[in-house]
Formats: structure tokens, C-alpha cells, sequence
């Protein structure tokens, strides 16, 4: 799914697809809906049931840190004016420090330097932060509703390989940071539930 999902919107950007800005409704449409709706998919009963059993919290930590390749990128693109200086860890991009510190935190978990709730405060940062630049990314773009970057918006991600930041590796941050909220806290608390047990 995500491979399809992928070459899809590689061709549609590649094709100039999404170069065109103007249109009523915005074509970049077809990357935010379809991505959130994939999301919400992959947080269903079903799939919470499958990541409870089968996902490794400390591999997923680790995933993490490919966002610090992606902050050297968009810092790239921004020198080459595709993107405003605020989507770059020299504006409002704080990102990058879930990116640097994934490995040692993913480490320090592995080793058990440190506990789950430690994890999970992590991931819910590391959600505010993706959330935070994704909103400033959609809302300096050439949209309708463009808010911020007038004099330099956020045209990288119209452009093939780019908009597969916002179409694949977003989407898949974001769903990796949500599930690993959401088996945490049911780790947690099973934890919680069962040492109040043991104790009474």
C-alpha cells in the first residue's frame, strides 16, 4: 500500500501534477486527505490489535531518526529558494531535535536507562513538534489559505522526490509517534493495573 501510495504521488509530481497551484479546489488536496485518511486507518481497532502484538517499541524509536536526514534536505532546498527559511531548523523548524536525539533515546531504552513514560512523554513531543511544522509547511504553500513565506513559499514539495515528505515520510512519522503513544499508555497502564493488584 504504501509503495503504490508512493509511486502514485511521484508520478502525479513528476507529470507537474501539483505545480499548478491556482486550482479550485488545491490538488495538493490529493496528498493531505488521502494521507490522513491512511493514518486514521492504520489507528482502527484492527491495527491497534496488530501493533499491540507484533510492533517493537524500540525499533520504531529508532525510525525516528530519519528525520534529521530530512531537515538537511529541506535546509537544502531552502538555500535553492523552494522553501521559506521557517520550515528550516534555522526558523521554526524544532524537529530536528527529535531526529538527533531518536538514536539516544532509543538506546537509553533498550539498555533500560529509561522508562516508558519517559518514551511516551518523548513521542508526544516528537508529535507536537511534526505537527507543528507541518502546519507551517501547508500554510506557507501556495495555497488559498497561504499564511506565512510570502516571499519565498513552499514550492519543494510540488516538485518529485520532495512531495514524498509530506506524502509518505510524514504520514508514516506521524502514525509511528500515535501508536506508539497508544501502546504505551495501554502498557503503562496494564503495568499500573497490575501492580495495584499484586499489592492489594
Amino acid at each position: 500500500m504504501i509503495i503504490v501510495w508512493s509511486i502514485m504521488q511521484s508520478i502525479l509530481a513528476y507529470i507537474g501534477f501539483y505545480q499548478i497551484s491556482d486550482s479550485i479546489p488545491p490538488r495538493f488536496g490529493l496528498v493531505l486527505i488521502p494521507s490522513t485518511f491512511l493514518i486514521i486507518c492504520g489507528l482502527l481497532p484492527k491495527q491497534q490489535k496488530w501493533f499491540f502484538e507484533h510492533r517493537e517499541t524500540k525499533i520504531s524509536t529508532f525510525l525516528h531518526s530519519v528525520r534529521l536526514p530530512v531537515e538537511i534536505v529541506l535546509f537544502g532546498l531552502f538555500t535553492h529558494k523552494m522553501i521559506p527559511e521557517l520550515m528550516t531548523f534555522e526558523g521554526r523548524n524544532y524537529d530536528i531535535l527529535i531526529g538527533i536525539s531518536a538514536p539516544v533515546i532509543g538506546f537509553l531504552f533498550v539498555k533500560q536507562k529509561i522508562s516508558k513514560k519517559t518514551l511516551l512523554a518523548w513521542n508526544v513531543l516528537g508529535l507536537i513538534l511534526v505537527f507543528f511544522i507541518l502546519f507551517n509547511g501547508v500554510l506557507s504553500s501556495e495555497l488559498p489559505f497561504q499564511q506565512f513565506g510570502f516571499e519565498q513559499p513552499n514550492r519543494g514539495i510540488n516538485y518529485f522526490p520532495y512531495v514524498l515528505l509530506p506524502a509518505t515520510i510524514v504520514p508514516i512519522v506521524i502514525w509511528t509517534h500515535l501508536s506508539d503513544i497508544i501502546k504505551l499508555r495501554k502498557e503503562i497502564k496494564n503495568k499500573t493495573t497490575t501492580t495495584y493488584k499484586t499489592h492489594s
